[in-house]
């Protein structure tokens, strides 16, 4: 049940409109990458969110057209690549001075992440020197060459892959840096309908080039504003940070999430609610976030390492995730449907 200042902000033109422009933007993409619309909205939360996207998939599941399918919806944005090696250098991410001849001088040649949305494909075969020039840019959305700072295109958006099979000639990212990405997740392959559907589509060239924009940058930065303003009740936002600091507690883990955790879960609960046509967040929203947002950031114990190659990862973190709602239990509406109050504490 929505609270009276939920139910007042819901009515509200912004909000609706912000919300026909998500749905505009989801049907756009969903029209190239196929049958896969809940994870495209965890990507589309990212970037109303300012935050960035980690993929831990296998290749040819679409990361790249997702990369593109966005760039190429909102009016005026650039996409970019770029292919991690163990040659890769920071200079050859954030672009580098070079000295014109003809004007006697040095000049900046910017790199290739200045771009809106970025595709570092297969980051963990970057060395951690290259690794670590994208963490200004995903922070603070600037990067420092030569001892001046440029700031980044406004939207940015940095999508990251790394391959869950292939470990030879890698450089696991440091936790610094799985922190810094805002969710973790994957798009799996299709289902056989819509493969086949892909089939029958790229019979005479990809989907992409017919791609049309359906936002302009202005509109983006529209949805950006309405995610901000999307209400949490107190309670909620209590509860988020009872439910990241249960990820501390708990006997599995080394390392809980960090306050960064409890920031990125909040912010990607009211980007969600926004993207499911709402104007405020309900426990739901953090219930169904917990996993690709807080997960990552967790350091476990080898006990629930073992645990997870036994009965896999899925099983192994959803009941991970159970015991934290366990230990915080999430608010519910009180009788008379004014508010939310927190649920019964467990015994301790």
């Amino acid at each position: 049940m929505e609270s009276t200042e939920a139910a007042r902000v819901k009515g509200s033109d912004p909000f609706q409109q912000a919300a026909r422009l998500a749905d505009r933007f989801l049907d756009n993409i969903e029209t190239v990458v196929h049958g896969k619309r809940e994870e495209i909205k965890l990507v589309v939360a990212a970037l109303v969110c300012g935050g960035h996207v980690l993929f831990e998939d296998v290749p040819g599941t679409a990361k790249t057209v997702l990369a593109r399918a966005i760039a190429q919806s909102i009016d005026g944005a650039t996409p970019s690549r770029i292919q991690c090696t163990p040659d890769l250098q920071p200079t050859d991410v954030t672009g580098l001075s070079i000295f014109n001849q003809k004007e006697r001088d040095f000049e900046f040649r910017p790199g290739p992440i200045f771009a809106n949305v970025v595709l570092v494909d297969e980051i963990n075969r970057a060395m951690p020197k290259t690794q670590s020039a994208l963490l200004e840019a995903m922070a603070e959305q600037q990067v420092t060459v030569d001892g001046e700072t440029r700031v980044l295109p406004d939207p940015f958006l940095l999508l990251a892959t790394e391959n869950p099979i292939e470990y030879e000639g890698t450089f696991p990212l440091p936790e610094a840096q799985l922190d810094r990405f805002f969710l973790k997740t994957a798009l799996g392959y299709p289902g056989a309908d819509d493969e086949r559907r892909i089939l029958t589509e790229q019979r005479s060239g990809h989907p992409l080039r017919l791609l049309e924009p359906v936002l302009s940058v202005e509109e983006v930065q529209e949805l950006k504003r309405a995610a901000q303003a999307v209400y949490v009740d107190e309670l909620i936002q209590r509860w988020v940070v009872e439910l990241v600091r249960a990820t501390r507690e708990n006997e599995f883990v080394a390392i809980g999430a960090s306050v960064r955790g409890s920031l990125a879960l909040e912010r990607a609960a009211r980007g969600w609610a926004l993207l499911n046509d709402r104007s405020f967040v309900v426990p739901e929203d953090v219930e169904r976030l917990f996993n690709p947002v807080l997960m990552h950031r967790i350091v476990f114990r080898p006990s629930f390492l073992a645990e997870a190659r036994r009965n896999g990862w899925d099983a192994a973190s959803s009941a991970f995730r159970e015991a934290c709602l366990a230990a915080a239990p999430k608010p519910e509406a009180d009788p008379d449907g004014e508010v939310f109050a927190l649920g019964p504490r467990p015994a301790s």
